[in-house]
Formats: structure tokens, C-alpha cells, sequence
């Protein structure tokens, strides 16, 4: 029986390198969030990136019958708890519903690297940098 967690050196720097990936991507989408001075922030959101990242290389290389899929949905479930607790309501108004879809698109970000798509991961950043830049309400616009 071969061991599960006999990695080559190449494939250990592989897995060093998406943690990196994953990171530097959370810290893009997170700097824009703090910039817009939203609770989840630069560590928050590299955090999760790297965190989801991580757990999905673990799932790829750390278990060898088990169900793959099984980890990448608990993620979401788990990133779904971050994400409740940045949503506010105070009377009719609630708050945070953007910065708790930014952690659930994070989380799928740090997945995609982890699992080596790298060509969807800089497309998702790109994209989710696109939408809170360019469509966020008052940027841009005279107070």
C-alpha cells in the first residue's frame, strides 16, 4: 500500500506555491475591502483563501479513498457562518451582504487554486475586483 503522504519534491513546492497563489489572491480582494473600510479586511480574507486553499490540497492529497467532494462542501458551509456574521440589520436596513458574498467568492477562489486552476482562480480575482471596484455604489461619484 503506498503511502498517501509521500509527495515529491516538486509536488510539495506545487502545494507551497498555491498556498501562496491563494493568498496573495485573498489580499487582493481583502485590500479592496479594507480600503472601503468593510469589517472583513486584508487578514480576513487572505485568511479564508489560504484556509480554503489548504483545506482542498488536504482533501486532493492527504486522503486516498475518501470522497473529494465531501471537504469542498464543508468549506461552503463553514465560510456560510463567516460570511452570517458580517450581515447587520438595524430596523429595515441590513448591512454586510456584500462583504459576505466577498468571503463566500473568496473561499471559492482559494478552492480553485488549491485544486490547481489557476486560470479560473486570476479570472475569478479579476472578476470579484471588477464588481466591488467598478460597481460599487458612490465610488467614484461626487458626496
Amino acid at each position: 500500500m503506498e503511502d498517501i503522504f509521500s509527495l515529491t519534491a516538486a509536488e510539495e513546492i506545487e502545494i507551497a506555491i498555491r498556498l501562496v497563489l491563494a493568498t496573495l489572491f485573498g489580499a487582493a480582494i481583502g485590500y479592496e475591502r479594507r480600503n472601503a473600510d468593510k469589517p472583513a479586511g486584508l487578514r480576513t480574507l487572505s485568511l479564508v483563501a489560504v484556509g480554503s486553499a489548504l483545506f482542498t490540497i488536504i482533501s486532493a492529497f492527504g486522503f486516498d479513498t475518501s470522497d473529494q467532494s465531501r471537504v469542498a462542501a464543508q468549506i461552503v458551509t463553514g465560510v456560510g457562518f463567516l460570511g452570517a456574521g458580517t450581515i447587520l440589520r438595524s430596523g429595515v436596513s441590513i448591512s454586510g451582504l456584500t462583504t459576505a458574498a466577498t468571503i463566500w467568492a473568496t473561499a471559492a477562489i482559494g478552492m480553485a487554486v488549491g485544486s490547481g486552476l489557476y486560470i479560473a482562480s486570476v479570472a475569478g480575482t479579476v472578476l470579484i475586483l471588477i464588481i466591488l471596484y467598478v460597481l460599487s455604489p458612490g465610488r467614484g461619484q461626487e458626496k
